[in-house]
């Protein structure tokens, strides 16, 4: 702060002919607002640039960045598609966007219109009875439904423990312990599936123990779980509830229904599967769905429909009431419902096209990489490059290869059941050429761990950034320079 509170004034030689000039405060007033060592007596270090220089410096920042629009994006486990723009520009119609959630119901019917017609949708899709939209993401929508699940069981307060299968989302077991569970890993079987054996058996030996059973369907490895009835039955015989994971919602939506299998409770992940950003941060909602006897627990409010009104119902007895201010992200919930509006009844063909696109993938990259689990794929897959390793060529390696080419990796080291782990979803997006595209590239990279190993172990090579010392960066972070 300078004397006489003036502010900074650029001199007119320089290339900002930015001023500002004195601010009409007295440095008197100044002191009985702002504590005094609070006040910078010196003026700031500011560059002087023009804004055209500016301009292009965060343009050429943003140029570095890569997302679903520059490129194909086969993030196993998180459907990172092309979703269309034309839901951007609905959501930022200023009929939505200058709204404000404070307002009288009686103002804001289109939008609660919107976000009731939206839950009525899901309800169908997934086969259960109520929903909230509440939730911000993925993983705050799974801890809501343990939050729910825990206030179900209150009253039998031995119900402390979860059980989930090793294929499962790192999420869920994190998500459990937070919620104030013990968790039970058990291990997947030799096709890639929950061993039905084992789960049986914890069962048998923990039984009023046991107050959830959480699964993907298909799970982290892009199987389905055939035998998903029979956990259904074994986990209901019990007293506890079963749990859907909606991470993978995007092979079997609009096939088969989770409530038709026999979930209690369920999350989904609308900016993965329904047309929103995903990714980088942006933002998420993550709604949860439950059977009618949990009605009464999820959060409050939720979205009536009374005499041609909708209004916001804050009467639930059991809610375990809110997880995020007002509603949820509205515009988020708005991109969805624009999504399934126009996909309708094709919905069915969105899930077929992801599983196509995923079996014709690894058929051909079958010929490159070892496949632990080969049958029964659906929307993704995992490749093993353990092959590799006697050239000194990892699935790391790879992954900052495919940079290079101008492919975002896949997944790589997850599941931690397959050596070497490279996780493919292609989605329903992606064309033929651009998965024969991909496959090339794959052949290319095969072929130079061949003939020149070091040239991956070096990649990537073309990047502003060189390959970094990643487990330093982790344990050392630098978040100012």
């Amino acid at each position: 702060m300078l004397k006489n509170m003036t502010m900074l004034k650029k001199a007119d030689n320089g290339r900002n002919k930015f001023r500002m000039e004195e601010t009409g405060v007295t440095e008197k007033e100044v002191s009985l607002l702002i504590p005094h060592e609070l006040i910078n007596m010196t003026a700031p270090d500011l560059p002087d640039l023009s804004e055209n220089e500016v301009i292009r410096h965060y343009t050429n920042l943003a140029a570095r960045n890569y997302g679903v629009d520059n490129g194909m994006y086969p993030l196993g486990s998180c459907t990172m598609k092309y979703n269309p723009k034309i839901n951007e520009t609905i959501s930022s119609m200023e009929c939505f966007t200058n709204i404000h959630p404070a307002q009288d119901e009686a103002d804001i019917q289109g939008s609660l219109q919107v976000m009731f017609e939206l839950g009525e949708m899901l309800m169908e899709i997934i086969g259960l009875d109520a929903v909230t939209l509440q939730p911000s993401a993925g993983a705050h929508g799974e801890f809501c439904g343990l939050l729910i699940a825990r206030k179900f069981f209150q009253k039998e307060k031995g119900r402390k423990k979860v059980i989930i299968p090793d294929s499962a989302h790192g999420t869920n077991f994190a998500s459990a312990a937070m919620a104030g569970f013990e968790i039970i890993e058990i291990k997947s079987s030799k096709v890639g599936i929950i061993d039905i054996d084992i789960l049986e058996k914890v069962i048998s030996v923990e039984k009023e123990l046991i107050a959830m059973v959480m699964i993907t369907n298909p799970n982290t490895l892009g199987i389905f779980e055939h035998d998903i009835l029979e956990i259904s039955r074994l986990t209901h015989a019990n007293g506890s509830l079963l749990y859907y994971d909606g991470a993978n919602l995007n092979a079997i939506a609009g096939v088969v229904r989770p409530g038709d299998m026999g979930f209690d409770i369920v999350h989904l992940n609308l900016h993965k599967s329904f047309s929103a950003p995903h990714g980088g941060g942006g933002p998420g909602a993550g709604p949860v769905l439950v059977r009618k006897n949990l009605k009464d627990y999820l959060p409050v409010p939720i979205i009536e429909k009374k005499e041609g009104r909708y209004i916001l119902d804050y009467t639930l007895d059991g809610s375990i009431g809110k997880i995020k201010s007002f509603f949820g992200n509205f515009t988020v919930c708005l991109k969805a419902y624009c999504y399934l509006l126009a996909v309708g009844s094709n919905l069915k063909e969105v899930s077929i096209d992801a599983i196509l696109n995923a079996n014709y993938l690894k058929t051909k990259l079958g010929k490159l990489f070892d496949i632990p689990y080969y049958e029964n794929t659906m929307h993704e897959f995992v490749l093993s490059a353990k092959k590799y390793k006697e050239k000194g060529i990892s699935a790391l390696n790879i992954a900052k290869r495919l940079i290079d080419y101008g492919i975002h990796p896949p997944t790589i080291y997850f599941p931690a059941m397959v050596e070497e782990a490279m996780m493919i979803e292609p989605t329903e997006t992606e064309s033929i050429n651009n998965l024969d595209n991909l496959i090339n590239i794959y052949e290319k990279i095969t072929c130079e761990a061949e003939n020149d190993p070091d040239m991956i172990r070096n990649a990537p090579l073309s990047t502003k950034t060189a390959r970094v010392d990643e487990l330093n960066a982790v344990k050392n972070p630098v978040f100012k320079d």
